[in-house]
């Protein structure tokens, strides 16, 4: 299912001469994000929504639209120099279990969840063309879009999913976070006003336009000889088991990934303040351990009045609101 992914004096004295409280008011608020690519497994939506509630965060969830179409359907779709029927990921198993997803989904966004693309058969789009990028996004835009009358429920469609679908679903993450100078071009005449697919050596603000932006991925120091990774489950599973299940050190995968979690953000708490971004899948590797880990950090830091845990959307407007006050 998964591919490897790519891999002074004066400021002291005035800091000490500035009250307390007037310091902190003058910072940002610590943004974390935190993402769920192909959002499928029904548990794992459950799941996630029943953690968002506990510890007060928002998730941005990038779709793959091969979820919402059964095997019987599968001959609809063809991916860029793919065969018809193809999907690196699979299909749903029947109607119900799409009916199920779509549920998910829809209450998800009425709890301020925000849904982005994850394309549609999670092939590399390394060497696509922007025709071939802006054929994949199409595929996704109108399967999400047609989902319930293709599961053969028309009359349960919610009101407003169409426009929702229009206009909503505005941010993209490449499967593999493979792309290219294609992608961008077409992401912008599809509508969307961010990817989120890039990697940067720390966590980094977006880098910002008037309708476009893009966000990277950062990579963070983990374990004991503090080596970089991308902060994202996959790349934490393929580090500490090779991409083998090994649920026996489940803890001990936790306690590194938490760790790894929690310093990266107290860097940022503590210093710049740049958006922490955490990237997940609806799969509980190695046991659960990284799910463990980033519910934990949620849990501790997300109460704070300086920290906001919300979506990749949520936290564009936030960048940009404070850019304008900043530029003031």
């Amino acid at each position: 299912m998964f591919k490897s992914y790519r891999f002074a004096a004066v400021a002291v004295f005035c800091a000490l001469s500035v009250p307390q409280t007037q310091a902190n008011d003058a910072r940002p608020d610590q943004l974390v994000i935190i993402s769920f690519d192909g959002a499928h497994d029904n548990r794992l939506w459950q799941k996630s929504r029943d953690i968002a509630q506990r510890t007060g965060a928002r998730f941005t969830y990038f779709l793959s639209c091969t979820f919402l179409m059964t095997r019987d359907q599968r001959w609809s779709y063809q991916g860029p120099a793919q065969k018809a029927g193809r999907s690196n990921i699979g299909f749903a198993r029947n109607e119900a279990e799409v009916l199920k997803r779509l549920d998910h989904i829809w209450q998800a966004r009425s709890e301020g969840h925000e849904m982005g693309s994850h394309a549609c058969g999670h092939f590399d789009g390394g060497d696509w063309s922007e025709r071939q990028w802006r054929a994949e996004l199409s595929a996704f835009s109108s399967t999400l879009e047609n989902a319930w009358s293709n599961a053969g429920a028309k009359d349960k469609e919610p009101e407003g999913w169409r426009s929702f679908v229009r206009d909503d679903v505005t941010g993209f993450r490449a499967p593999y976070l493979s792309t290219n100078s294609n992608l961008n071009p077409a992401l912008k005449k599809a509508g969307y006003t961010y990817d989120a697919s890039g990697v940067s050596r720390d966590p980094e603000q977006p880098r910002t336009g008037l309708a476009f932006s893009t966000f990277d991925l950062p990579l963070i120091p983990e374990g004991p000889r503090n080596r970089r990774v991308i902060a994202m489950d996959y790349n934490l599973f393929v580090r500490h088991s090779a991409g083998v299940e090994n649920a026996a050190r489940s803890e001990i995968y936790e306690a590194r990934a938490y760790s790894a979690f929690r310093r990266a953000f107290d860097r940022q708490y503590e210093g710049r303040r740049r958006p922490l971004q955490i990237g997940f899948h609806f799969v509980e590797m190695n046991g659960g351990a990284y799910w463990r880990a980033m519910e934990r950090l949620l849990s501790e830091v997300c109460d704070r009045e300086d920290v906001a845990c919300i979506s990749y959307a949520e936290a564009l407007e936030t960048i940009k609101a404070q850019s304008r006050v900043d530029g003031a």
